[in-house]
């Protein structure tokens, strides 16, 4: 369940509530019981990015980087006749 931040426009105060995503959003104050409270929007507490998340988290033996994959340069080295430019 998310935590929804409220701030109430007559008194100022501010609360964090636990509520359902279904839930209906909080209106009464309780502090001047009001109301007057609105939903504030907040930012993330994490964010997920980078190229070190791979195709499952507890994957044994080789590793499958699937951020990496598209974007990452080839390491092989060819050997053999080269024609120079």
């Amino acid at each position: 369940m998310p935590i929804y931040e409220y701030e109430c426009k007559a008194c100022g105060h501010r609360l964090e509530k636990l509520q359902k995503v279904s839930a209906a959003a909080l209106t009464d104050c309780p502090r001047c019981e009001r109301a007057e409270l609105s939903r504030l929007i907040s930012a993330a507490g994490f964010r997920l990015a980078g190229g070190g998340w791979y195709e499952t988290d507890f994957k044994s033996g080789q590793k499958r980087n699937l951020a990496g994959e598209a974007s990452a340069p080839s390491t092989s080295t060819e050997t053999g006749n080269k024609t120079p430019a």
